[in-house]
């Protein structure tokens, strides 16, 4: 039981430590050495539980996006609900330091940019599937709105423009919501419409 317990707290403050390093040094510069210092072992310690440098990183970078079950949300106001969870999951009581070191990371590192893909890409679409009438428009769909949370996450938190960060958050989510909606209900129009 006392070993279980150690290991735990071993690969917790392993965890914390590549967070912190992984969003203040990026993936590139982050260290096995560094970050083994950080949390006070021996770097093998580091290699032991997570074998790698991107086995590392996967671990620090598991996250559940808690995406809202958009099954309970009339369908009209899907793109609020979702505007006002990511806005409250980067800044509110769910914030974490995992979303900013995987953004950054993904930024020069085609490895956390996969991972990044990957956790959008599954949890977004999962969440959108009920709001989506035609199942063949999902992954468009949910492209388009990943566009959206991660270009408003890229200018407010991590590039941190003065006018984005200077928005409250009531006014954030009401200028975001409605683009979001759009993407969600509104047909993709195609270029030959467009056209004619």
């Amino acid at each position: 039981m006392a070993f279980t317990q150690r290991s735990d707290q071993t690969r917790t403050a392993i965890l914390t430590a590549a967070r912190r390093r992984f969003a203040s040094d990026g993936y590139e510069r982050a260290t096995i050495r560094a970050i083994a210092a950080d949390a006070g072992i021996d770097p093998s310690m580091v290699m032991r539980y997570y074998g790698s440098k991107d086995g590392l990183f996967a671990a620090a970078t598991d996250i559940d996006l808690r995406l809202p079950d958009l099954t309970a949300v009339p369908r009209e106001r899907a793109g609020q609900t979702l505007a006002r969870h990511f806005v409250e999951r980067w800044e509110g009581a769910l914030a974490d330091e995992v979303l900013i070191v995987l953004f950054r990371s993904a930024i020069t590192n085609e490895t956390a940019a996969e991972r990044l893909r990957t956790v959008f890409g599954s949890q977004v679409a999962g969440a959108l599937a009920p709001a989506v009438t035609d199942p063949a428009e999902l992954p468009a769909r949910a492209g388009l709105v990943s566009t959206q949370l991660l270009g408003v996450a890229l200018c407010r938190y991590i590039l941190r423009l003065p006018p984005v960060v200077a928005l409250d958050v009531d006014t954030l989510v009401a200028s975001l919501a409605p683009t979001i909606q759009r993407y969600l209900t509104e047909p993709l129009t195609s270029s030959a419409r467009l056209d004619g």
